[in-house]
């Protein structure tokens, strides 16, 4: 593969998926991004989230709604999506456990399993807290 060329988009991609934890839409980092680069294009910003995820440098959370969502995270962790607001968490379990998952996966399975990828699904605590106080 030839070496890939310095974007100063993509660097500044890159730089705001490593700071923040929202997960976001290849939208939202269009919006973010567009403050440094007035004429970036949205089209631009999808190219190198989807780039960035094929080298590894970012994850790529595929959600039920059909919008992906971007991780700059890139260690073993899991990640749940709230049902009521699909905002995307992490969840943090012991790495132990994620060795755990493969090698089960590998007993059933005729070949070898290198990683997985899960998605939980429930109700965060923002919202568990408004269902609550339009309860009262």
């Amino acid at each position: 593969m030839a070496t890939l060329k310095y974007s100063r988009q993509r660097a500044s991609i890159k730089e705001y998926l490593d700071h923040t934890t929202e997960h976001p839409t290849a939208d939202t980092v269009y919006l973010h991004v567009r403050e440094e680069f007035p004429r970036i294009s949205l089209g631009t910003v999808y190219r190198n989230l989807n780039l960035l995820a094929d080298m590894g440098e970012a994850i790529k959370i595929t959600t039920p709604d059909g919008g992906d969502r971007f991780d700059g995270n890139t260690h073993p962790h899991y990640h749940v999506v709230c049902t009521c607001c699909n905002r995307v968490f992490d969840l943090h379990i012991d790495e132990a456990h994620i060795n755990t998952m493969n090698k089960l996966a590998e007993e059933h399975f005729e070949g070898t399993i290198d990683s997985h990828a899960t998605l939980f699904y429930g109700t965060c605590q923002d919202c568990l807290t408004q269902k609550t106080s339009r309860e009262s």
